[in-house]
């Protein structure tokens, strides 16, 4: 193919294959004797393009040939840097080198600090010196700077901005100005600037010493003035060319003229860039990278080759149709039907993300039936792709998302971020025992003693947190054991140093603390993956930049602080997956092309993203200086979807809803509706959702009984529990599980206090106080000990202790009250147990007294409210009259008399009324209109309890799941009776007449 006059510029239209068509059109075009392509050099935006491009080249190459040199410009959306060929070790000594990043960002924080008249936390600093150095860079792509922003016409602008624009506009030049004269003393200048100066330099030596051998820039779309001068350069030299992906050839000039001037203002008054509009079209910054090459659009040609995944030519005519701006789409009535026909594209649309990823991997996994058959995922929902990727699985099909894995949701990053919980948190029981438990600490033959020693800890944990630190922890194992003990030593050993952490210790110091902790649970296993080197690579960079600049943090800090750094860290899945299955994001896909492309994730704030304010600068300040704005974005978002649609088969696919919420279709989605109109009907894709609906749908599982089961008589021989014939007579499934089967229920880590815990509380701290003479005034200092050696959360004792301390002031006052009137403590938490009908009966009476008289009065404390005395008058409260059977049975030792008092102590909020502290007395007399007759308690309570006994110990009955279900309180086994798979039912059959 014989060279042109002028500019070689070419494009490749979407529907014809970028990569493919351009090695088509490379391997004859450049194809020489003897080394053949390899005197070829192309220039590519990024290493993710050089690889696709060599994976067309292994495609078309035939009988095999030599590669041509690749180099890449640098993506910093990527965050890649250039390739070797354009700058080399000795490009240029008048270039200074590029600040480091991360010394930048520690540094901006600092420079933020002092300018900021009311500086936010350390972690937040840090996010704000983030989000200012991106401004900084997208100024200097620009190259723009200070002198920029001081002129006059941009102060003026500032000037008619709100108050915090302005404010921030002041913070944000004045950090500019301090960085800038740093560089300048340390002579260096910030990455986007290094970048522009070896274009320049790039461009300067090729204009005045043309390569000899054949130099191509193919898929760049960068429209950076510096880039955009080199390209310029490299389509005027001799065997040069410059081919650029999607560039809408085919558009009429009246719509190429909407897209407004692009970068090239008519005079000194006119925005650099056109209206919104203009600026989310898919053209909008080709047309702006042509401006500033100098290029008319005129002068561009079509390559003249097409890739092996080409689409019908039509597409690209449909495409340049569906993206018309807002004022040129009312041409979409008068378009035939030819023009607006789309075909190879579906629209599918599902209930929602779940459903969405399901009939996408279907479609995958019918793709891949067809022989050499290629299918490509492009979605920037990255949740939508794990989903894919674990569907995939039940057909072993192995996809890697290649948008890569968060570095805090891999193994290696997950270990140094649970050691920073653990310093943030104090060793809080939950970060600790997810850390033990790690899949990576101690891997090997010791791993199955540690994790049954981490376990044993775990349960001995279980309930409200204790107080930080590693006491309570140390005191908690001293009860598990010699083994564990010897393996909690240590653990301790290795946590210790991160506990003992100053007020504000040097970021450098902490990350030393973290890895040695992190290397001495895991060894070498922590840096053997890419998981692993790439954490090692950031703790070296973050280690390096804050030593240098001084960075303290807290203790509370580090986590946030660790997690945002890592959050930035992708790590990218190796070679090994499925050849013919590739799943992208946004910037991955761009070049890239399969017979099938489904673009997921097509709704409003995923794809196009939502457009971000900048923090600190004005969005009109950013459009004033010619830097393109959030809708920008939009554009590019838009010209990634072109892409996609010229492919030979192509689905768009999106969910009615996300996981909270309902949401809206993409605008792009929209746009494909209405430019299909009446043919939409014809391209919905229906049979993969409906098959991702029915592909876990099941027969109709039996109905599922309601338990009752029936143990033999010598399983029923069980002793009785006070506290267990509430249940009994109320649920006795409750009762099979906790006293037959001897099941437990778990309290949670870090578990809100619980009834029980705080039962567990007050009986000690009342115990304690009554064996040491119940003196008036000394209970609240008992009960702060009690609490103390008890080792709560500072938390649970703030929030619990006023309404605690108002209760335990009643009880000493109300005690002193009786005793004074000759009534008094007998024992407190006194065991006792009785023989009843062949079976024991047993429990722990909270208190007993005596009277001047001589009777007894049982006491129970209750922590709430305590049981209604309907509920003792049917039988569903019998705890405290069974005490009372105990007591007139001679059960409990050295105590004899007739029970006649029966008293609930409640140390809750009494009803219509600000007291903390009640007595209640489940008889029935004075105005009561519920309860028991004093004289009758005793003989009904036993009537009750030898009923129970002769039905379900020696009798036969069947321990039923509910059998009073309008009797709360006892869910512990609720899932073990599976109890929603019948109670609705069994709720239905009851109302049935």
């Amino acid at each position: 193919m014989a060279e042109r006059g002028g500019p070689q510029v070419y494009s490749i239209a979407a529907h014809r294959g970028f990569a493919d068509a351009l090695v088509a059109g490379l391997i004859p075009r450049y194809a020489e004797p003897e080394l053949g392509l390899a005197r070829l050099t192309l220039l590519l935006p990024s290493r993710r393009a050089e690889r696709i491009v060599t994976e067309a080249f292994v495609r078309l190459s035939g009988s095999g040939l030599l590669l041509p040199r690749m180099a890449v410009v640098g993506d910093l959306d990527l965050d890649e840097t250039l390739g070797p060929l354009l700058d080399p070790l000795g490009a240029g000594a008048d270039i200074p080198p590029a600040a480091d990043p991360t010394r930048r960002l520690f540094r901006l924080a600092e420079l933020l600090r002092g300018a900021m008249p009311d500086p936010p936390p350390t972690p937040a600093l840090l996010r704000l010196a983030f989000e200012t150095g991106r401004t900084m860079d997208r100024l200097a792509i620009e190259g723009l700077g200070f002198d920029n922003l001081i002129e006059e016409r941009i102060a003026g602008i500032v000037g008619d901005q709100a108050r915090h624009w302005i404010d921030s506009t002041r913070t944000f030049a004045t950090v500019l100005a301090q960085w800038q004269a740093e560089l300048t003393a340390r002579g260096e200048v910030d990455p986007p600037e290094r970048r522009n100066r070896l274009f320049d330099h790039a461009a300067k030596r090729w204009r005045e010493t043309p390569p000899e051998t054949p130099l191509v820039a193919a898929g760049i779309t960068s429209a950076s003035p510096a880039l955009a001068r080199l390209l310029r350069v490299v389509a005027e030299i001799p065997r040069g060319a410059v081919i650029l992906p999607d560039l809408d050839l085919s558009l009429d000039d009246e719509t190429w003229e909407l897209l407004g001037t692009a970068g090239a203002p008519a005079g000194p008054d006119d925005p650099p860039f056109g209206e919104r509009d203009a600026l989310t079209h898919p053209q909008f910054h080709l047309k702006l990278l042509l401006n500033r090459m100098g290029v008319n659009r005129g002068e561009v040609d079509q390559w003249h080759r097409a890739g092996l995944a080409a689409a019908p030519p039509e597409r690209s005519r449909a495409i340049s149709n569906l993206f018309l701006p807002s004022s040129a789409s009312a041409r979409w009535v008068d378009l035939p039907a030819a023009q607006r026909r789309l075909a190879g594209v579906r629209l599918m649309n599902s209930a929602h993300p779940g459903e969405e990823a399901q009939a996408v991997a279907i479609l995958i996994r019918e793709a891949l039936e067809v022989p050499e058959r290629r299918v490509a995922l492009v979605t920037p929902d990255r949740g939508l792709a794990a989903r894919v990727v674990a569907h995939l699985r039940r057909w072993n099909i192995a996809a890697d998302d290649t948008a890569g894995l968060p570095l805090p949701q891999t193994a290696a990053g997950r270990v140094l971020l649970q050691l920073a919980e653990i310093v943030a948190s104090g060793a809080a029981p939950v970060p600790l025992l997810a850390l033990l438990e790690h899949p990576l600490v101690r891997r090997g033959e010791a791993r199955a003693a540690w994790l049954d020693h981490a376990r044993q800890l775990d349960l001995a944990l279980r309930g409200p947190r204790p107080l930080p630190g590693l006491p309570p922890l140390r005191a908690a194992a001293a009860k598990l054991g010699e083994g564990v003990q010897a393996w909690w030593a240590e653990v301790e050993g290795i946590v210790a140093p991160l506990l003992d952490w100053p007020e504000a210790l040097p970021l450098s110091d902490a990350l030393d603390r973290l890895v040695v902790a992190a290397e001495a649970l895991c060894g070498t296993a922590l840096w053997g993956n890419a998981d692993g080197r790439a954490l090692s690579a950031l703790v070296e960079d973050l280690r390096n930049a804050a030593d240098q600049v001084g960075t303290t943090l807290a203790a509370y800090d580090i986590t946030t602080v660790l997690r945002d750094a890592m959050d930035r860290i992708a790590v990218r899945p190796p070679w090994g997956s499925h050849p013919r299955v590739a799943i992208y994001g946004l910037l991955e896909a761009r070049m890239s092309r399969a017979d099938l492309v489904i673009c997921g994730g097509l709704t409003e704030g995923a794809w196009p993203a939502s457009p971000g304010a900048e923090p600190l600068l004005p969005p009109a300040v950013l459009r004033a200086l010619g830097v393109p704005s959030g809708e920008f974005r939009i554009g590019l978002a838009a010209h990634d979807l072109a892409g996609a649609l010229g492919a030979p088969e192509v689905v768009l696919s999106w969910a009615n809803r996300d996981e909270g919420a309902p949401v809206i279709p993409s605008r792009f989605v929209l746009r494909v509706e209405a430019l299909l109109g009446e043919l939409a009907d014809n391209h919905r894709e229906r049979r993969a959702v409906e098959l991702a609906r029915t592909i876990d749908r099941a027969s109709p599982a039996p109905p599922y009984p309601r338990p009752a089961p029936t143990p033999s008589a010598a399983q029923r021989d069980v002793a009785l529990a006070v506290t267990a014939i509430d249940r009994l007579r109320s649920d006795p499934y409750q009762f099979y599980a906790s006293a037959i089967l001897r099941l437990r229920a778990l309290d949670p880590l870090d578990a809100e206090p619980s009834a029980a815990w705080k039962g567990t509380v007050v009986h000690a701290v009342l115990d304690r106080w009554h064996k040491a003479g119940g003196r008036a005034g000394e209970l609240l200092a008992l009960a702060a000990e009690e609490l103390a050696a008890m080792q709560a959360h500072p938390l649970v004792r703030t929030l619990w202790w006023p309404r605690l301390a108002k209760a335990l002031e009643w009880i000493d006052a109300e005690i002193a009250a009786q005793q004074a009137e000759g009534r008094q403590v007998l024992r407190t938490e006194e065991p006792g147990a009785m023989q009843v009908d062949g079976v024991r009966v047993h429990g722990r009476a909270d208190r007993i007294d005596t009277r001047g008289d001589g009777k007894l009065v049982i006491v129970d404390y209750k922590t709430g409210a305590p049981p209604s005395p309907r509920m003792v008058e049917r039988g569903f409260a019998l705890q405290l009259g069974v005490l009372a059977l105990i007591a007139r049975d001679g059960g409990f030792s050295g105590i004899a008399g007739e029970p006649d008092g029966f008293e609930y102590w409640s140390l809750g909020k009494k009803a219509n009324t600000d007291q903390f502290g009640y007595v209640s007395e489940p008889v029935l007399e004075g105005q009561k209109k519920s309860g028991l007759p004093r004289g009758e308690f005793l003989d009904t309570i036993e009537g009750f309890l030898r009923e129970a006994i002769a039905r379900w110990i020696k009798g036969d009955e069947a321990f039923v799941a509910r059998l009073n279900p309008d009797i709360g309180g006892y869910n512990d086994f609720d899932q073990l009776m599976r109890l929603d798979e019948w109670q609705t039912r069994a709720d239905a059959w009851a109302m049935t007449p």
